[in-house]
């Protein structure tokens, strides 16, 4: 959140929102999050992925981004949406770009917060689990 990638949450955000996050962690020390948010029914934004700098390209954000979509399918989500600066990870994992008016409008109730609110450079991606099967 501190380079502009990530949405600033508050911690009451956080503590409102514990239940949705993943973590990676090596000898206690958190080195990747992501967190699943269920948005309406059969839709969900994987939100708050991130890898500690020095552990990068070691296959911790695709794991955390996997079990993420793992979770929605247990779930019976058939639509995961993202925003994001790095498209081509995510087009790896099955995501395809999107327009931003398909992303829920509750997506923007988050983007108020942002400091780029409303000129989002962020590019809208969808996941769907029957293109994904």
């Amino acid at each position: 959140a501190e380079k502009g990638l990530l949405l600033p949450r508050s911690y009451s955000e956080l503590y409102d929102s514990v239940r949705d996050f993943l973590v990676a962690e090596e000898e206690g020390r958190v080195i990747g999050t992501a967190a699943l948010h269920v948005t309406w029914e059969g839709l969900a934004e994987l939100r708050s992925l991130a890898v500690a700098e020095e552990f990068t390209g070691r296959g911790i954000g695709r794991g955390l981004a996997g079990a993420c979509l793992a979770g929605a399918g247990a779930m019976g989500i058939e639509r995961v949406f993202v925003l994001t600066y790095v498209p081509e990870f995510f087009r790896k994992l099955g995501f395809r770009s999107a327009a931003k008016s398909e992303l829920p409008h509750k997506g923007w109730g988050d983007c108020v917060k942002c400091v780029k609110f409303p000129d989002c450079d962020e590019a809208a991606m969808i996941w769907e689990r029957q293109a994904n099967r």
